[in-house]
């Protein structure tokens, strides 16, 4: 099986914003996390899907006032009940963050479940994904 690339933009406002006027981390993990669920829970639902961990959430630089952030996820590993989204996000064309989020398949009582999907990876990008997420648990 093959994940889809969601989408999420996001217009970067004052209340975004930390206390040295560029975009909050925190208020980027929320971003990140929603991103990431958007496509794990798409391939379960989002009333079966719980996030279990962040992997990292790597900067490359400040996000400013006005500027808006482009997120872009997929599933790109899947283990028994977990699936891994890679989540990268980028502002003026340039890659700010990426990093991997960890769902795990729950029942209505919040007890893991397997899914039974299969992430294949068809291209060099996705293998390399699938590599590095898979490293993860090493």
């Amino acid at each position: 099986m093959k994940s889809e690339i969601y989408t999420i933009h996001r217009l970067v406002k004052h209340e975004d914003l930390n206390h040295h006027g560029t975009l909050y981390a925190g208020r980027t993990a929320e971003w990140f996390v929603e991103a990431g669920f958007i496509a794990a829970s798409s391939l379960l639902t989002p009333a079966s899907t719980v996030c279990l961990q962040i992997h990292g959430m790597t900067f490359s630089r400040p996000v400013h006032l006005g500027e808006i952030a482009f997120f872009q996820s997929r599933v790109v590993y899947s283990g028994r009940s977990k699936l891994v989204s890679y989540v990268n996000m980028k502002a003026a064309g340039e890659l700010v963050v990426e990093g991997f989020i960890t769902f795990v398949h729950v029942d209505a009582e919040g007890k893991v479940l397997p899914h039974e999907i299969n992430i294949i990876p068809e291209t060099e990008e996705e293998l390399a994904l699938y590599q590095r997420a898979e490293n993860l648990f090493k």
